[in-house]
């Protein structure tokens, strides 16, 4: 089984910042993407950021410029640094990767339990 465990969320105020992290283990053999999707209340989820194992990224419209995606390829990990926060970024926030795990070659989503995000105004 692949674990995805994430920390760092919470309340903060408009034009703060929070710092989100997620860590990959357990039967997870090879990451293609690392990335954060979000889900406010009656909307869909949305990518929020993403990153391939070659360190390229890309940023959902609403937060580029002011959110920054990192990954750590041996520890598995990767980070989303959110500056400039906003009440609209207001969400659960879902770690995600895209791999393939022991024993499989067929790549999947894994998720992890998402972590809250509050803004307030």
């Amino acid at each position: 089984q692949v674990q995805l465990v994430e920390s760092g969320g919470g309340l903060v105020q408009a034009g703060g910042s929070l710092r989100l992290s997620c860590a990959a283990s357990g039967s997870i053999f090879s990451i293609w993407l690392m990335g954060w999707y979000r889900q406010a209340p009656g909307k869909e989820r949305e990518l929020v950021a993403r990153v391939d194992s070659g360190g390229s990224t890309n940023y959902g419209d609403s937060v580029k410029g002011r959110f920054t995606i990192s990954r750590d390829n041996y520890k598995n990990t990767v980070d989303l640094q959110m500056n400039s926060l906003k009440p609209e970024d207001t969400a659960v926030y879902y770690c995600n990767v895209f791999g393939t795990s022991y024993g499989s070659s067929r790549p999947e989503d894994y998720w992890g339990q998402g972590t809250q995000v509050t803004v307030s105004s």
